[in-house]
Protein backbone atom coordinates (compact mmCIF):
# COMPACT_ATOMS: atom_id res chain seq x y z
CA UNK A 1 0.00 0.00 0.00
CA UNK A 2 0.63 3.68 -0.17
CA UNK A 3 3.07 5.14 2.53
CA UNK A 4 0.26 7.88 3.12
CA UNK A 5 -1.72 5.36 4.99
CA UNK A 6 0.81 4.68 7.21
CA UNK A 7 1.10 1.07 6.52
CA UNK A 8 3.75 0.22 3.76
CA UNK A 9 7.08 -2.28 3.55
CA UNK A 10 9.30 1.08 4.59
CA UNK A 11 7.76 1.23 8.15
CA UNK A 12 7.71 -2.48 8.64
CA UNK A 13 9.89 -5.29 10.09
CA UNK A 14 10.03 -8.95 10.45
CA UNK A 15 11.21 -10.52 13.65
CA UNK A 16 12.70 -13.94 13.39
CA UNK A 17 13.37 -15.34 17.15
CA UNK A 18 12.05 -19.29 16.08
CA UNK A 19 13.10 -22.04 17.94
CA UNK A 20 12.54 -25.64 18.56
CA UNK A 21 9.40 -26.86 20.74
CA UNK A 22 9.77 -27.75 24.49
CA UNK A 23 11.06 -31.77 24.24
CA UNK A 24 8.19 -31.77 27.31
CA UNK A 25 5.39 -30.71 24.78
CA UNK A 26 6.80 -32.36 22.39
CA UNK A 27 6.94 -35.46 24.03
CA UNK A 28 2.77 -35.48 24.64
CA UNK A 29 2.21 -33.75 20.73
CA UNK A 30 4.33 -36.50 18.64
CA UNK A 31 2.69 -40.35 19.17
CA UNK A 32 4.68 -43.48 18.28
CA UNK A 33 1.61 -45.09 16.57
CA UNK A 34 1.04 -41.95 14.24
CA UNK A 35 -1.42 -40.19 16.20
CA UNK A 36 -1.22 -36.84 17.35
CA UNK A 37 -1.78 -35.67 21.50
CA UNK A 38 -3.39 -32.44 21.96
CA UNK A 39 -0.56 -29.55 22.14
CA UNK A 40 -2.31 -28.10 24.75
CA UNK A 41 -5.37 -27.95 27.30
CA UNK A 42 -8.34 -25.89 27.08
CA UNK A 43 -12.41 -25.97 26.11
CA UNK A 44 -13.29 -24.76 22.45
CA UNK A 45 -16.98 -23.98 21.58
CA UNK A 46 -18.65 -24.08 18.15
CA UNK A 47 -21.91 -22.75 16.95
CA UNK A 48 -24.88 -22.59 14.61
CA UNK A 49 -28.26 -21.11 13.82
CA UNK A 50 -31.36 -20.47 11.61
CA UNK A 51 -30.57 -16.48 12.04
CA UNK A 52 -28.98 -16.75 8.54
CA UNK A 53 -28.18 -19.18 5.55
CA UNK A 54 -24.12 -19.05 6.92
CA UNK A 55 -26.00 -20.70 9.86
CA UNK A 56 -24.43 -18.22 11.98
CA UNK A 57 -25.68 -15.01 14.00
CA UNK A 58 -27.02 -11.68 12.18
CA UNK A 59 -24.85 -9.43 13.55
CA UNK A 60 -21.25 -10.63 12.60
CA UNK A 61 -22.82 -11.99 9.58
CA UNK A 62 -23.58 -8.35 8.70
CA UNK A 63 -20.20 -7.01 9.88
CA UNK A 64 -18.15 -8.93 8.21
CA UNK A 65 -20.15 -8.06 4.94
CA UNK A 66 -20.21 -4.91 5.21
CA UNK A 67 -15.91 -5.12 5.99
CA UNK A 68 -16.06 -6.85 2.68
CA UNK A 69 -18.14 -4.11 1.00
CA UNK A 70 -15.83 -1.45 2.03
CA UNK A 71 -12.46 -3.35 0.81
CA UNK A 72 -14.35 -3.88 -2.37
CA UNK A 73 -14.94 -0.71 -3.35
CA UNK A 74 -11.59 0.77 -2.13
CA UNK A 75 -9.77 -2.40 -4.18
CA UNK A 76 -12.04 -1.14 -7.41
CA UNK A 77 -11.81 1.90 -7.54
CA UNK A 78 -15.04 2.88 -6.57
CA UNK A 79 -14.41 4.95 -3.50
CA UNK A 80 -10.74 5.95 -4.40
CA UNK A 81 -9.95 7.74 -0.92
CA UNK A 82 -10.54 5.08 1.09
CA UNK A 83 -7.40 3.57 3.00
CA UNK A 84 -6.85 0.13 3.85
CA UNK A 85 -7.25 0.24 7.78
CA UNK A 86 -11.11 0.34 8.48
CA UNK A 87 -13.70 -1.89 10.71
CA UNK A 88 -17.28 -2.35 11.33
CA UNK A 89 -19.86 -3.02 13.95
CA UNK A 90 -23.48 -3.35 14.37
CA UNK A 91 -26.17 -3.24 16.44
CA UNK A 92 -29.49 -5.73 15.81
CA UNK A 93 -32.41 -5.39 17.60
CA UNK A 94 -34.05 -8.83 18.34
CA UNK A 95 -37.97 -9.49 19.09
CA UNK A 96 -39.20 -13.01 20.61
CA UNK A 97 -35.07 -13.80 19.59
CA UNK A 98 -35.79 -13.12 16.05
CA UNK A 99 -33.90 -10.11 14.70
CA UNK A 100 -36.42 -7.43 13.06
CA UNK A 101 -33.84 -4.22 12.09
CA UNK A 102 -30.57 -3.02 12.43
CA UNK A 103 -30.42 -0.20 14.72
CA UNK A 104 -26.97 1.18 14.96
CA UNK A 105 -23.98 0.77 11.91
CA UNK A 106 -20.52 2.20 12.70
CA UNK A 107 -18.22 2.10 10.32
CA UNK A 108 -13.94 3.30 10.53
CA UNK A 109 -12.83 4.14 7.24
CA UNK A 110 -9.67 5.31 6.80
CA UNK A 111 -8.85 8.21 4.24
CA UNK A 112 -6.77 10.45 2.48
CA UNK A 113 -7.13 13.81 2.16
CA UNK A 114 -9.49 13.95 -0.79
CA UNK A 115 -12.39 12.77 1.77
CA UNK A 116 -11.80 15.44 4.19
CA UNK A 117 -14.18 18.38 5.12
CA UNK A 118 -13.34 22.20 3.81
CA UNK A 119 -12.76 22.97 7.87
CA UNK A 120 -9.90 20.03 7.71
CA UNK A 121 -11.74 18.64 11.07
CA UNK A 122 -14.05 16.03 9.53
CA UNK A 123 -14.20 13.29 6.82
CA UNK A 124 -17.14 15.12 4.37
CA UNK A 125 -20.31 14.88 3.90
CA UNK A 126 -20.38 13.82 0.37
CA UNK A 127 -17.61 11.10 1.84
CA UNK A 128 -20.35 9.54 4.25
CA UNK A 129 -23.02 9.77 2.07
CA UNK A 130 -21.31 7.80 -0.48
CA UNK A 131 -19.98 4.95 2.00
CA UNK A 132 -23.35 4.75 2.91
CA UNK A 133 -25.28 4.52 -0.37
CA UNK A 134 -22.48 2.13 -1.81
CA UNK A 135 -21.33 -0.17 1.38
CA UNK A 136 -24.21 0.43 4.37
CA UNK A 137 -26.92 0.28 1.75
CA UNK A 138 -26.27 -3.30 -0.35
CA UNK A 139 -25.11 -5.05 2.42
CA UNK A 140 -27.64 -4.24 4.96
CA UNK A 141 -30.61 -2.31 2.89
CA UNK A 142 -33.19 -4.94 4.13
CA UNK A 143 -32.77 -4.23 7.94
CA UNK A 144 -32.24 -0.45 7.86
CA UNK A 145 -35.50 1.34 8.38
CA UNK A 146 -36.11 5.34 9.29
CA UNK A 147 -34.74 5.29 13.04
CA UNK A 148 -31.54 3.06 11.88
CA UNK A 149 -28.24 5.40 13.24
CA UNK A 150 -25.46 5.23 11.13
CA UNK A 151 -21.61 6.86 12.40
CA UNK A 152 -18.99 6.93 10.25
CA UNK A 153 -15.78 8.16 11.72
CA UNK A 154 -16.74 9.17 15.14
CA UNK A 155 -13.93 11.14 16.20
CA UNK A 156 -14.20 13.10 13.02
CA UNK A 157 -11.72 12.03 10.24
CA UNK A 158 -9.33 9.04 9.98
CA UNK A 159 -5.90 10.24 8.19
CA UNK A 160 -3.65 9.25 10.08
CA UNK A 161 -3.75 5.30 9.65
CA UNK A 162 -2.56 1.61 10.44
CA UNK A 163 0.69 1.02 12.81
CA UNK A 164 1.87 4.61 12.31
CA UNK A 165 -1.71 6.33 14.07
CA UNK A 166 -2.09 3.83 16.88
CA UNK A 167 -1.18 0.71 18.63
CA UNK A 168 -3.68 -1.64 16.72
CA UNK A 169 -4.26 -5.03 17.06
CA UNK A 170 -2.15 -5.50 20.34
CA UNK A 171 -4.15 -9.15 20.57
CA UNK A 172 -5.56 -11.55 18.60
CA UNK A 173 -9.37 -10.88 18.08
CA UNK A 174 -11.22 -14.05 18.87
CA UNK A 175 -14.68 -12.06 18.89
CA UNK A 176 -14.42 -10.74 15.54
CA UNK A 177 -12.84 -13.98 14.35
CA UNK A 178 -15.65 -16.33 15.42
CA UNK A 179 -19.35 -15.28 16.65
CA UNK A 180 -19.22 -11.35 17.51
CA UNK A 181 -20.36 -12.31 21.30
CA UNK A 182 -23.22 -13.99 20.62
CA UNK A 183 -21.97 -17.57 21.51
CA UNK A 184 -19.87 -18.84 24.28
CA UNK A 185 -15.77 -18.51 23.60
CA UNK A 186 -13.46 -20.91 25.76
CA UNK A 187 -10.49 -17.92 24.97
CA UNK A 188 -8.09 -19.44 23.12
CA UNK A 189 -7.08 -17.62 20.00
CA UNK A 190 -6.76 -19.28 16.69
CA UNK A 191 -4.06 -16.90 14.67
CA UNK A 192 -0.55 -18.07 15.23
CA UNK A 193 -0.89 -21.69 16.14
CA UNK A 194 -0.59 -24.66 14.00
CA UNK A 195 -3.23 -26.88 13.58
CA UNK A 196 -1.81 -29.28 16.55
CA UNK A 197 -2.99 -26.43 18.78
CA UNK A 198 -6.42 -27.59 19.89
CA UNK A 199 -7.55 -24.10 20.11
CA UNK A 200 -7.68 -23.87 16.46
CA UNK A 201 -8.40 -27.02 14.85
CA UNK A 202 -10.74 -28.32 17.91
CA UNK A 203 -12.84 -24.57 17.29
CA UNK A 204 -13.23 -25.33 14.16
CA UNK A 205 -14.33 -28.84 14.80
CA UNK A 206 -16.89 -27.15 16.93
CA UNK A 207 -18.08 -25.12 14.36
CA UNK A 208 -18.47 -27.97 11.88
CA UNK A 209 -19.96 -30.14 14.43
CA UNK A 210 -22.60 -26.94 15.47
CA UNK A 211 -23.19 -26.60 11.78
CA UNK A 212 -23.88 -29.86 10.72
CA UNK A 213 -26.54 -30.79 13.25
CA UNK A 214 -28.12 -27.23 12.65
CA UNK A 215 -28.13 -27.90 8.98
CA UNK A 216 -29.63 -31.79 9.18
CA UNK A 217 -32.47 -29.94 11.06
CA UNK A 218 -32.03 -32.16 14.07
CA UNK A 219 -32.02 -28.75 16.00
CA UNK A 220 -32.51 -25.14 15.49
CA UNK A 221 -29.52 -23.45 17.67
CA UNK A 222 -26.53 -25.74 18.70
CA UNK A 223 -23.06 -24.67 21.04
CA UNK A 224 -20.76 -27.58 20.94
CA UNK A 225 -18.03 -27.33 23.88
CA UNK A 226 -15.10 -29.84 23.31
CA UNK A 227 -12.37 -30.12 26.45
CA UNK A 228 -8.91 -31.47 25.51
CA UNK A 229 -5.91 -32.03 28.11
CA UNK A 230 -2.24 -31.97 26.68
CA UNK A 231 -0.76 -35.15 25.25
CA UNK A 232 -3.85 -37.09 25.16
CA UNK A 233 -5.67 -38.07 22.33
CA UNK A 234 -9.32 -38.13 22.26
CA UNK A 235 -11.25 -35.35 24.31
CA UNK A 236 -11.93 -35.39 28.27
CA UNK A 237 -15.38 -33.20 27.83
CA UNK A 238 -17.85 -33.16 24.66
CA UNK A 239 -21.12 -31.15 25.58
CA UNK A 240 -23.86 -30.25 23.40
CA UNK A 241 -26.29 -27.40 24.11
CA UNK A 242 -29.72 -26.97 21.90
CA UNK A 243 -31.15 -24.74 23.78
CA UNK A 244 -34.30 -26.46 23.77
CA UNK A 245 -34.44 -26.87 20.11
CA UNK A 246 -33.57 -29.79 19.68
CA UNK A 247 -34.79 -33.05 18.26
CA UNK A 248 -33.23 -35.30 20.67
CA UNK A 249 -32.37 -34.91 24.43
CA UNK A 250 -28.94 -32.75 24.53
CA UNK A 251 -27.43 -35.65 26.55
CA UNK A 252 -28.07 -37.98 23.89
CA UNK A 253 -25.89 -35.57 21.24
CA UNK A 254 -22.91 -36.11 23.06
CA UNK A 255 -22.83 -39.79 22.15
CA UNK A 256 -23.50 -39.21 18.78
CA UNK A 257 -21.39 -36.19 17.89
CA UNK A 258 -18.09 -39.00 19.15
CA UNK A 259 -19.75 -41.78 16.79
CA UNK A 260 -19.77 -39.25 13.76
CA UNK A 261 -16.97 -37.14 13.83
CA UNK A 262 -13.20 -37.53 14.44
CA UNK A 263 -12.09 -36.02 17.23
CA UNK A 264 -9.00 -36.20 17.95
CA UNK A 265 -5.90 -33.67 16.67
CA UNK A 266 -4.71 -36.29 13.91
CA UNK A 267 -8.75 -36.73 12.81
CA UNK A 268 -9.47 -33.39 12.69
CA UNK A 269 -6.29 -32.04 11.16
CA UNK A 270 -6.95 -35.22 8.27
CA UNK A 271 -10.69 -34.62 8.05
CA UNK A 272 -10.67 -30.67 7.54
CA UNK A 273 -7.79 -30.76 5.76
CA UNK A 274 -6.14 -28.55 7.97
CA UNK A 275 -2.49 -29.10 6.81
CA UNK A 276 -3.45 -26.82 4.14
CA UNK A 277 -2.33 -23.49 3.00
CA UNK A 278 -6.03 -21.74 3.81
CA UNK A 279 -4.90 -19.40 6.51
CA UNK A 280 -3.88 -16.48 5.09
CA UNK A 281 -7.60 -16.31 4.26
CA UNK A 282 -8.34 -16.19 7.90
CA UNK A 283 -6.54 -12.83 8.44
CA UNK A 284 -9.68 -10.84 7.45
CA UNK A 285 -13.69 -11.43 7.85
CA UNK A 286 -13.63 -13.86 10.54
CA UNK A 287 -13.19 -17.80 10.17
CA UNK A 288 -16.61 -18.62 10.47
CA UNK A 289 -19.83 -18.53 7.48
CA UNK A 290 -17.57 -18.74 4.60
CA UNK A 291 -17.84 -21.73 2.05
CA UNK A 292 -14.42 -21.63 1.10
CA UNK A 293 -13.40 -23.36 4.61
CA UNK A 294 -13.95 -27.28 4.67
CA UNK A 295 -15.09 -26.81 8.32
CA UNK A 296 -18.05 -24.88 6.62
CA UNK A 297 -18.98 -28.01 4.99
CA UNK A 298 -22.54 -29.50 5.14
CA UNK A 299 -21.55 -33.42 4.40
CA UNK A 300 -22.23 -34.40 7.91
CA UNK A 301 -25.72 -34.53 7.77
CA UNK A 302 -26.93 -37.62 6.25
CA UNK A 303 -24.88 -39.73 8.91
CA UNK A 304 -25.81 -37.80 11.66
CA UNK A 305 -29.71 -38.95 10.81
CA UNK A 306 -29.07 -41.85 10.25
CA UNK A 307 -26.98 -42.59 13.53
CA UNK A 308 -29.45 -40.26 15.79
CA UNK A 309 -32.13 -42.94 14.89
CA UNK A 310 -30.23 -44.99 17.58
CA UNK A 311 -30.79 -42.44 20.31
Amino acid sequence: TSPEYGFDVNTAAVIRTIHEQSPDIRVGVSKTDGQIGAGDQGLMFGYACRQTDELMPLPIMLAHKLAMRLSEVRKNKELPYLGPDGKTQVTVEYRDGKPVRLDYVVIAASHTQEAVSPDGRFTSDEAKRQIIERVVGPVAGNWIDENTKITINGTGKFVVSGPQGDTGLTGRKIIVDTYGGWAVHGGGAFSGKDPTKVDRSAGYMARYIAKNIVGAGLADECLVQLGYCIGLVDPVSVMVNTYGTGKLPDESFSPLVRQVFPLSPKGMIDHLKLREPVYLQTATYGHFGRPEFAWERLDATDELLAKAKQF
